[in-house]
């Protein structure tokens, strides 16, 4: 009795140590992704991030799991770094990120190669020295140019159609123009593009002012009151870098009660659905459509590629580290096709 009872104790001694000693293995069925913003209010963002989320609970299926956590960095890099480091240390083994400040990634990707977690950036692109720094570095988004020439060729299309818009028929479009955030390159881009483009199809213009507003509505509307208040109808024209800035504009206009055919000319970038309703009342003239879901779709390919340790040249189609999904010029003239197309996706 006694050796059988020392040999049962031996026998669940060996089964006890063999179940601590061995860690639990995380598998590739369990997915954490982190997503960092710059600015979870930037309308746009929101249209990202909801999709994400829905992509994450199509996939969690069975034994399947993943799941998002977003952190806020409310314009803040450091923020974003200390968010980053929480989300590493809270088991993300993968992270997709929307740089505060895509000119100092730095602290970003030492992080992320130091801990072996791979990132996917997207809709502030680096330069391409800083996404080469690491083989697990990707970055997905739209070509900033081509929203700066559509939007042009809109505003030419425009005008040719619509004498009218040259309000004191000097032969010029007096125009403002409100920016996204200083130095960043969508603005630039978009807002020179939109300019040389417009006037390469024949189109004269005359900047009477521009004003940063940092893809802001609020920001846009307090802006243009202060240029209505300086130049009044003399305005034909406003050019917006985005969609939340052109809709400042208009929560203007209807704030002071003007009939919208003394609107000027309202074009945005982005193609948000609140964009789209003004579209579709003319109130807007003109958006180029920023495809978030598709964007959305690219980046969780790749990211759960990333935590699957897969071969992700199947995801971008290239040996390039970038991918880029184009814009679509939306006015009233198409948007009814372009809603219909949508709703059969």
């Amino acid at each position: 009795m006694k050796k059988i009872i020392a040999i049962l104790s031996f026998i669940v001694l060996c089964i006890s140590m063999s179940s601590c000693g061995t860690p639990v293995q995380q598998t590739n069925n369990r997915i954490k992704i982190g997503v960092l913003v710059y600015d979870e209010g930037d309308t746009f963002l929101k249209g990202i991030i909801n999709e994400m989320i829905a992509d994450a609970k199509n996939r969690s299926k069975g034994d399947v799991d993943v799941t998002i956590t977003v952190g806020d960095a409310s314009g803040d890099q450091n923020t974003q770094n200390d968010q980053m480091e929480d989300m590493i240390a809270n088991g993300c083994n993968v992270l997709a990120i929307n740089l505060v400040d895509r000119t100092d990634p730095t602290s970003i990707i030492n992080l992320a190669k130091k801990n072996n977690v791979p990132i996917v950036f997207f809709n502030r692109e680096l330069v391409k020295h800083d996404l080469e720094r690491w083989n697990q570095l990707y970055y997905v988004g739209a070509p900033a140019i081509r929203s700066g020439m559509m939007q042009g060729e809109e505003i030419a299309d425009y005008v040719r159609s619509h004498p009218e818009a040259d309000k004191n028929g000097d032969g010029k479009i007096q125009y403002v123009l409100l920016k996204g955030e200083q130095n960043h390159q969508d603005t630039i881009i978009r807002s020179e593009k939109a300019v040389s483009t417009a006037i390469n199809y024949g189109v004269r213009l005359d900047k009477l002012a521009g004003e940063v507003a940092n893809w802001s509505r609020a920001q846009a509307q307090n802006r243009m009151q202060q240029m209505i208040n300086e130049y009044g109808d003399r305005i034909e024209l406003v050019i917006c870098n985005n969609d939340d800035m052109a809709l400042g504009v208009i929560d203007d206009y209807r704030k002071m009660q003007i009939p919208v055919k003394d609107y000027p000319a309202i074009f945005g970038i982005d193609g948000t659905e609140e964009a789209v309703k003004d579209l579709k009342e003319g109130t807007l003239k003109g958006t180029v459509y920023n495809d978030a879901a598709a964007q959305a779709d690219k980046i969780m390919q790749l990211a759960v590629a990333l935590a699957q340790d897969e071969d992700v040249s199947n995801v971008v189609h290239s040996n390039s580290k970038s991918f880029y999904i184009d814009y679509q010029k939306l006015t009233r003239s198409n948007v009814e096709e372009f809603e219909q197309e949508h709703e059969n996706k």
